[in-house]
């Protein structure tokens, strides 16, 4: 995001200098009351707070290159100022409506599901897919051994944590697995939801941090070991020319217009088929990004979308990843209370969350290597992305781990993936609810 002109330090194209005006203009006209809570100004907030966190992480060693930079450090710092309400609430309240309301999380991951997809070369498109479900069942597997194991100097049986931790971790995030993993508590057992669930946020938040900073990790070893990572932007070893596509294609502002259009037309086809044309297959529901993700792959398999808009698509997922993902950052704070964190970094919850996570790296990274994917592209996307919590999750693990390409596979693990634990859940609860 900085870069370094001679002697000129630049971010986002201007001087630093005009930057640091700028971000100064905000925060006191925030402190002052005078900023505005509309979109304009919660956005320029965001983007201050985001900058000077940003630059900061990025420039303190051993943290730059092993904890996640500037991304964690500007999640970290806005949780603190939200919990203990340096920023005046108002603004709280108008970038939680930018988040929840507005739902702009959702609209920043339609860009780079897109983008990713539609840069890939079609024959290492069709590759990867087809290997990417044996990843994520590799994951699973690992988790849970390692997690058990974690649990036995704890005594704490295998059952309940697989039950209480490996399925609320692994389950796809909060939305989409602690949530729904409740709500199967509750009709299994009788008993309320609020009982499974708050726990279960609790260690998927835990395990959430450990995995942005093993993704930081995994990228300092990809570094090393150059034969254990691709681009950043592909799976598949020996999988083809990635983005050709791109490297041929010029990109106008209407073709830029027409990805723009394409990208939300496919999210509107995916919350159609997911809300009324098939929610459900096999009694489980489908997210409205797994539709969106058959459905784009399905398209650049078949070649339909021009060269010029798969550039475009491109184009726009590099803009949003490289500018707007300091705003998702600061608002994924605003939803983390550093208290109840602390609270709940118990030895025990501790041990068996960062175990389940190794795990679920480790079990992901040696079945891609099996079925022909880079072990490092493999473990962040099938292991960590099912590790995390979901869609805010995922951006925060691809941030740290410099892959911001791999935004389809992670949402394939928090969504397909997150199905797949929803079945599992079902059935182990079911079994096994005596120990709950």
């Amino acid at each position: 995001m900085w870069e370094e002109k001679g002697f000129t330090l630049k971010t986002f194209g201007m001087p630093w200098y005009l930057a640091l005006v700028i971000a100064a203009i905000a925060i006191i006209s925030a402190m002052t009351g005078a900023l505005s809570t509309d979109l304009a100004g919660s956005f320029l907030l965001m983007l201050s707070i985001g900058l000077i966190c940003n630059e900061i992480g990025e420039r303190i060693p051993f943290w730059n290159s092993y904890i996640g930079g500037g991304l964690v450090l500007t999640f970290l710092v806005s949780a603190f100022l939200f919990t203990y309400e340096v920023i005046p609430s108002k603004y709280v309240e108008g970038m939680s409506l930018i988040m929840n309301d507005a739902d702009f999380l959702s609209f920043f991951i339609i860009f780079l599901i897109t983008g990713s997809i539609l840069s890939l070369e079609r024959r290492l498109l069709i590759r990867s897919f087809a290997g990417y479900i044996p990843a994520i069942f590799g994951g699973l597997a690992g988790a849970s051994i390692l997690g058990i194991l974690a649990g036995l100097p704890f005594g704490i049986n295998p059952v309940v944590v697989i039950l209480k931790y490996m399925l609320p971790i692994m389950g796809g995030g909060n939305g989409a697995g602690a949530v729904p993993l409740s709500q199967i508590y509750e009709t299994i057992t009788g008993e309320p939801a609020a009982n499974y669930y708050s726990f279960a946020i609790t260690i998927l938040t835990i395990a959430n941090i450990f995995a942005i900073l093993t993704a930081a990790v995994l990228h300092k070893i990809g570094e090393v070991q150059t034969r254990w990572t691709g681009d950043g932007s592909t799976l598949m070893r020996k999988g083809g020319d990635f983005a050709a596509e791109d490297k041929k294609a010029a990109v106008s502002m209407k073709d830029l217009g027409g990805a723009f259009f394409l990208a939300i037309s496919f999210y509107a086809l995916g919350r159609l088929f997911s809300k009324t044309v098939l929610p459900k297959i096999f009694g489980t529901p489908i997210h409205q990004f797994a539709y969106m993700i058959i459905f784009v792959a399905i398209a650049a398999a078949l070649g339909i979308i021009p060269d010029n808009l798969r550039a475009a698509c491109k184009k726009l997922q590099s803009f949003f990843s490289n500018n707007l993902i300091l705003i998702i950052m600061v608002g994924v704070g605003i939803e983390t209370d550093i208290n109840e964190l602390a609270a709940a970094l118990t030895p025990g919850n501790v041990a068996i969350a960062l175990a389940i996570v190794i795990g679920a790296i480790l079990g992901s990274a040696v079945t891609g290597w099996l079925v022909g994917f880079y072990p490092i592209d493999s473990a962040i996307t099938a292991g960590l992305c099912m590790a995390n919590r979901g869609g805010s999750g995922d951006l925060a693990v691809l941030g740290a781990s410099r892959r911001m390409g791999l935004m389809a596979y992670a949402q394939l693990s928090s969504r397909l993936g997150g199905g797949i634990v929803l079945i599992l859940g079902s059935i182990l609860i079911g079994h096994f609810q005596a120990f709950l």
